[in-house]
């Protein structure tokens, strides 16, 4: 269903004309969403509404369910992952045309956190690990919160040094380097006091010293108070409509709590914003779609630069297309996991699976004439049973779909009225922003199809509901999640856990929220050997494991690093049969990959890779691609070894940040641990030589040979560590600097990376502000952060502060 965009066509209007004519009730409404994507608009006065659209790696439109397709790019760590500050402006201007396709003109993206530990629910959604490289890679992105428990309420105890060298610093690199509309607030407190409401945050940092003109507004019902967010310097509260400003604000404006020179303040900025996005050309009045050719051709290349080669010791990659028989394994061979949960989860306009990614590429003609292609899932590793996907049948006839239909009355009721219909294009729906003039804020709903199975075996069918669910079976009720429930992961965390029955069926279903799963019932002991036999039986396997949206999703995180069981079992099991066996691990932030890591010879990790995710894949393993991805965190033995381990869920509302300015690769450094694979790691097809180091106190230059046989692209990474003389405890090294180069076989380049005063520079708590001190810094290059090749030194000849961008 396409919904008409509300705004109107403006060249833009005078900022102050408005202040100075607007009443102060209608300088308040321009400070709440109008309802959950718009703002407010004063026809009499000539403001328009303006739209934004959510997905962190897409643009969804209004509509979580049931709204019109969208592109669907790789996840925040996959495009990490490229290195590639060049690229990543490309899928930026995509992002752009994408919005206005939507009929919007702001994009709430992207996710830009540090991931302190590997079961934040969102970590995917950030770029690294490392503030450098995520601001930097934020930033080429713009140009064109990291744990979900108790996310509202938790607040985070972080020095400030940890949070100006860390936590802040991303921003302020995204900041300077990009070109930002408006900055969102996040839903947690830091150090005592909501973000929201911390006028240290909003003015005197990000309007003060960072000097930002824009907009600041609050994520999502992230929200808490009147007086306290206007006075910080909140602008605008969304969703609307309101529950904190309107006529309470009015009220705190004649108590003399708010002063009428803040409201203008708040409004002004508003109102730049919207005078800013009305002059964006080509928004469509309708949320369509424009999916081409060109745009498949990035996405694609986008899957296939983030994926990161970590082992290839018996040079089994890349794989040759003349392959007599090859076996496919492994649960995400098939299971499209293109995007990760929550904001991140959009349908694409259409998804390409490894498998199918793979049997493509070694189709000749149509027709799979010369290749023998087998598939054992070997184990079942979901979160929540699968969707129904394409066999079902909505009562329309349309395979692959649903019908829902809307009611003011109970079932109960006789001859109720259909209100509004939906066509569901999945067996999971979230009604989030869904309204009706028909329907009150309680309303039913009835959600139809026909399942057909495949073939005849027992399944196990699952519900899962925010609001109340039951599933019927032939009109039998089967699975009752309305009287009884219990509270889950799922729908954002504020849905029930997932209760399941063995039996086929079709479904009836009343709530806000909900999902229908099912899936064949199976012996994992058989499915096991199953896959070993054929694992045994061809001489090349690749085996898929990994995670998906169920499993990494806003709202919730992950229990522990492991994958789901008995996926490990299964590793091992096709390991002993194939010690060739090419392990292919998917997931948006590390896994646990002991203690079959030690017996793989040949790995590839892969991220949420978008809509092209397949085809990507299937690029790398057979070489049409040379793998050039580089890990943007780095991936821990276990998960007691992270700085994390002790201080990460909130306790009694509380999180303190007790690693300081140590995280990920300087936290593993500091400490000598030892880890699965390395921050910056990732192998090439091809050999590269660095040479010719030089070191001023603006730039590194430095030379970089392709030795190989083929084509391909590496990055030259820069770290600093500290100099002896340095009066303060610093990490052995940092990234400062990377550059990323791509070379033709025996060909040679010079490359520069440009330093700044952030090369030397920490924070000091007594001043107040950044240092950077009087010494020799090392300088070391490396194609990770445990491989230095070359090593220099920087001369800094005398003490200077600073605090501005």
């Amino acid at each position: 269903m396409e919904r008409k965009n509300e705004t109107f066509e403006t060249s833009g209007f005078d900022v102050e004309e408005v202040l100075a004519e607007a009443t102060l009730l209608e300088k308040l409404s321009l400070l709440a969403g109008k309802d959950a994507w718009h703002t407010q608009d004063i026809p009499r006065l000539g403001v328009p509404s303006i739209r934004f659209t959510d997905g962190p790696n897409g643009a969804r439109g209004t509509r979580f369910t049931s709204g019109v397709p969208a592109a669907c790019l790789p996840c925040g760590t996959a495009l990490g992952a490229t290195w590639d500050q060049d690229l990543i402006y490309q899928p930026g201007v995509l992002i752009g045309e994408e919005v206005k396709v939507k009929g919007a003109q702001g994009w709430l993206g992207p996710t830009v956190n540090m991931p302190r530990s590997p079961l934040g629910g969102r970590g995917f959604e950030s770029f690294a690990e490392d503030p450098y490289l995520s601001g930097k890679m934020a930033g080429g992105y713009i140009r064109a919160n990291d744990q979900e428990h108790e996310r509202m309420a938790v607040d985070v105890r972080v020095s400030d040094r940890a949070l100006r060298e860390i936590y802040l610093l991303p921003f302020q690199i995204a900041l300077k380097d990009g070109n930002l509309g408006a900055i969102m607030t996040s839903y947690n407190k830091v150090n005592g006091t909501h973000v929201s409401e911390s006028k240290f945050f909003l003015e005197e940092v990000v309007r003060g010293e960072w000097g930002f003109k824009g907009m600041v507004m609050s994520d999502w019902y992230g929200t808490y108070s009147t007086s306290e967010a206007l006075n910080a310097g909140l602008d605008l509260e969304m969703p609307g409509p309101t529950r904190w400003r309107g006529i309470i604000a009015d009220l705190a404006v004649s108590s003399r709590k708010v002063t009428h020179a803040t409201i203008n303040s708040r409004a002004r900025s508003v109102l730049n914003l919207v005078n800013r996005c009305t002059k964006i050309e080509g928004v469509s009045p309708f949320e369509g779609k424009r999916d081409n050719p060109e745009d498949h051709m990035l996405n694609r290349k986008l899957a296939t630069d983030s994926i990161v080669l970590l082992k290839n010791d018996n040079n089994i990659l890349p794989l040759s297309l003349d392959i007599g028989e090859m076996a496919l394994i492994g649960p995400n061979m098939k299971n499209a996991a293109y995007c990760g949960g929550g904001s991140a989860q959009l349908e694409g306009y259409y998804t390409v699976s490894n498998y199918q990614g793979i049997v493509d590429r070694l189709t000749r003609n149509g027709e799979r004439k010369d290749v023998k292609i087998h598939f054992e899932e070997g184990a079942h590793a979901y979160g929540f049973l699968p969707v129904l996907g394409e066999n079902v049948i909505s009562p329309t006839g349309q395979k692959g779909h649903l019908r829902m239909r809307f009611f003011a009355d109970p079932p109960s009721m006789p001859n109720r009225g259909v209100i509004d219909e939906l066509d569901l294009h999945d067996s999971t729906w979230q009604l989030m922003g869904y309204s009706h003039p028909g329907l009150d804020t309680r309303f039913w709903a009835d959600v139809e199809g026909t399942y057909i199975p495949l073939e005849t075996e027992k399944f196990e069918w699952g519900i899962a509901c925010y609001g109340t669910l039951s599933l019927f079976i032939d009109e039998k009720l089967i699975i009752d999640n309305t009287s009884s429930q219990e509270a889950g992961n799922s729908f954002f965390g504020k849905g029930t856990t997932e209760r399941d029955v063995t039996k086929p069926g079709v479904v009836n279903y009343g709530g806000g929220a909900g999902r229908i799963g099912v899936v064949k019932l199976i012996d994992h002991e058989v499915a096991i050997e199953r896959a070993v036999m054929l694992a045994k039986r061809c001489m090349h396997t690749i085996l898929c494991v990994g995670l998906d949206k169920e499993w990494e999703s806003e709202g919730y995180d992950r229990p522990d690093m492991d994958l789901p069981r008995p996926t490990p079992k299964l590793i091992a099991a096709v390991l002993e049969a194939n010690p060739d066996a090419i392990v292919v691990t998917q997931s948006g932030t590390p896994i646990n990959m002991q203690p079959w890591v030690s017996k793989t010879t040949t790995q590839i990790h892969m991220w949420y890779g978008g809509s092209e995710v397949g085809n990507g894949l299937a690029d790398i393993l057979f070489g049409i691609s040379n793998p050039s991805g580089k890990l943007p965190v780095s991936f821990p033995n276990a998960i007691e070894d992270t700085l994390a381990f002790l201080n990460f869920e909130s306790e009694r509302e509380r999180v303190i940040y007790g690693e300081g300015p140590y995280l990920g690769y300087s936290y593993y450094e500091e400490l000598k641990k030892s880890v699965a694979f390395p921050f910056g790691h990732g192998l090439s097809y091809t050999d590269f030589v660095f040479s010719e180091l030089r070191v001023s106190t603006e730039q590194t230059t430095l030379h970089i040979r392709n030795s190989g046989s083929v084509a391909g692209a590496t990055v030259a990474q820069l770290y600093v560590s500290p100099a002896p003389t340095n009066t303060i405890s610093r990490p052995i090294k940092e990234l400062k600097g990377f550059v990323k180069i791509f070379l033709e076989p025996g060909e040679e380049k010079g490359v520069c990376i440009k330093l700044d005063r952030l090369a030397t520079s920490f924070w000091d708590e007594i001043l107040d502000c950044w240092v950077s001190e009087k010494g020799t810094y090392g300088v070391h290059i490396g194609q990770s952060s445990a491989e230095i090749c070359m090593e220099g030194s920087l001369e800094v000849g005398e003490t200077t502060t600073w605090s501005k961008l």
